[in-house]
């Protein structure tokens, strides 16, 4: 992933946190019940923080062009955004349980991230 599509996935992801955050608190307030409520809450914060995180990313690819390890950093914060916050979404509007063994393989992904982008910020000339 390169710089521009990293910032443009990034201001997209950004707008659908907004979007979801807001579904959330205006049209499943009373309709899920305070767990699942509660777990599409935690859907949404990740997804901003993570989503943010990208934008942040993006920024870096523009800063440092020669760092390809920037583009598995947005790769694996993709990942994250789909495996940890779509399973929950989907656990808290569907009640399918069996997806909360999906779900650790995407924070795995927002961690490894993380990792990553702290091996390139070390490494960097």
């Amino acid at each position: 992933m390169n710089a521009r599509h990293c910032l443009v996935v990034a201001a997209l992801a950004l707008a659908g946190a907004v979007v979801l955050g807001a579904f959330g608190a205006h049209a499943l307030r009373g309709r899920l019940d305070p767990e699942a409520l509660a777990i599409y809450q935690t859907a949404v914060q990740y997804h901003f923080w993570h989503a943010l995180g990208m934008l942040g990313v993006g920024a870096l690819m523009l800063q440092w062009p020669t760092s390809g390890r920037l583009g598995w950093v947005a790769g694996l914060l993709l990942a994250g955004l789909v495996l940890f916050c779509g399973t929950l979404y989907a656990l808290a509007l569907t009640g399918a349980t069996w997806l909360g063994m999906v779900t650790p393989i995407g924070g795995l992904a927002f961690i490894a991230a993380w990792l990553v982008l702290a091996s390139v910020a070390w490494y960097h000339q």
